[in-house]
């Protein structure tokens, strides 16, 4: 499912119309962004959670060409599905 089909089904579920409905789920996706942004834990009960992780630098290697390279510190995404989402999909 992508953002337009969430949409689309929140439009067809509660009758709100395609653009307010596109407001909700806009609103939503960027309450997300900011709290992960801002370094904060966003937990859904029943679904899972996102948390944002970092990982330090280290050297690699170019594997085209064998040359180290340095690789920066970054920042990830992480999503860790909660238990009732695991059961509902093992079924």
């Amino acid at each position: 499912m992508n953002k337009s089909e969430l949409i689309k089904k929140l439009t067809d579920e509660t009758h709100l119309p395609l653009e307010e409905a596109g407001t909700v789920v806009n609103i939503f996706y960027d309450s997300m962004k900011s709290s992960l942004i801002d370094r904060n834990r966003i937990e859904i009960r029943g679904f899972g959670s996102f948390k944002i992780k970092e990982y330090c630098g280290y050297t690699g290697r170019n594997p085209k060409t064998g040359e180290r390279i340095a690789v920066a510190p970054k920042c990830l995404p992480f999503f860790r599905a909660g238990r009732d989402l695991k059961e509902f999909t093992n079924k």
